[in-house]
């Protein structure tokens, strides 16, 4: 019986794909939430009457965009923050999905096969997904794991509709390919392919394990 596997190897290639989306996208985050405060500054002089001028609706329309700017800026910025340590780690046992609170493992042993797949988002962006498709039962109530699951049509004769999909940040794609081409045995590479735009889709919520 095989050994359950509890951390990656030494020589494990780590890919830290939430520290380059938070370098990206905080700044974004961090505006929204200055134009934010900016608003409730303006809120709070408009109530104890120390602005200047005359009220006006455009004004307190102002201040409330202001304020809901904020908002947005904070919802967006607390998952971006709190994802800013996950990684993709891979070595010979399997490819690994850090999220920044806990790690999963997906062995290369349960696998039918693993591809690259990239989708057109406008004219210049790009998005890119590791395709693990397995070679039997799928766990889809994994606390770390359940968000990659998609079910849709296989990607190949014999593969199963129910499969793994990791997003790959921009930028990042080469490095979590060349890794996975490294240490996954070859007869598991299906090669790239282009999808349809906006193909990466959104978890099945009703998959997610109950706390």
């Amino acid at each position: 019986m095989p050994m359950p596997h509890t951390s990656p190897a030494p020589d494990a290639t780590v890919v830290r794909t939430g520290r380059r989306g938070a370098i990206r996208s905080l700044p974004i985050c961090l505006v929204l939430i200055a134009l934010g405060l900016a608003g409730v500054v303006g809120l709070i002089m408009l109530a104890t009457g120390t602005a200047k001028g005359d009220f006006s609706v455009k004004g307190l329309i102002g201040i409330l965009m202001m304020l809901a700017f904020g908002a947005l800026g904070v919802l967006l910025g607390i998952p971006i923050w709190q994802g800013r340590r996950a990684a993709v780690i891979v070595d010979g046992a399997g490819l690994w999905l850090d999220n920044g609170r806990a790690r999963q493992i997906i062995p290369w042993d349960v696998l039918a096969g693993v591809g690259m797949q990239w989708s057109q988002m406008g004219r210049r962006v790009k998005q890119y997904s590791i395709e693990l498709c397995p070679s039997g039962p799928i766990n889809d109530r994994d606390p770390v794991l359940w968000a990659l699951v998609r079910d849709e049509e296989p990607i190949g004769p014999g593969l199963p509709r129910l499969r793994y999909r990791l997003p790959v940040p921009p930028g990042s794609q080469q490095q979590v390919t060349a890794a996975v081409r490294r240490y996954a045995p070859p007869h598991l590479w299906l090669g790239e392919a282009q999808r349809e735009p906006g193909h990466l889709g959104r978890p099945d919520l009703s998959r997610r394990p109950r706390r």
